[in-house]
């Protein structure tokens, strides 16, 4: 995906799932470029899990998952939102300042690069993963 084809959906997965001191650090260095910032909601909470049982199909809450969220504000009109797995309310402010700052067109370049570098990052570690998980595969007959 090339740094102009990510959707918003796209890149919050990529920056959630990217390390928190790079996200906070591109976000600092962001901030005299975005005027005026109200922070709506800065928080942590308990979201529910849900996930589909494989035998029948229903779905049912696996359990509690801690997230923090953060909803801003900038220039008085555009918002930015986040939402992270954890307790860091620094990392998800930082995602909302981004998703703003996409939003508003300041330093989409900047950050898109950023996210196109991260999503390479996290692409070679799961194909690393999978190559270790590969490795442990058995196959089994039945009779």
């Amino acid at each position: 995906m090339s740094a102009t084809q990510f959707s918003q959906s796209d890149y919050l997965t990529i920056l959630t799932h990217a390390p928190a001191d790079p996200v906070k650090l591109l976000a600092d260095e962001l901030i005299p470029a975005l005027g005026e910032i109200a922070v709506l909601v800065n928080r942590t909470g308990l979201v529910m899990l849900p996930y589909t049982d494989t035998a029948q199909g229903t779905i049912f809450h696996l359990g509690e998952v801690l997230v923090s969220e953060a909803h801003v504000r900038i220039g008085g009109e555009v918002e930015g939102y986040a939402l992270c797995m954890g307790r860091d309310l620094e990392q998800s402010l930082a995602i909302a300042l981004l998703d703003a700052a996409i939003t508003a067109g300041i330093k989409t370049d900047r950050i898109m690069a950023f996210v196109a570098e991260q999503a390479q990052l996290q692409t070679e570690a799961d194909r690393e993963l999978l190559q270790k998980v590969e490795s442990t595969r058995v196959e089994m007959e039945t009779f």
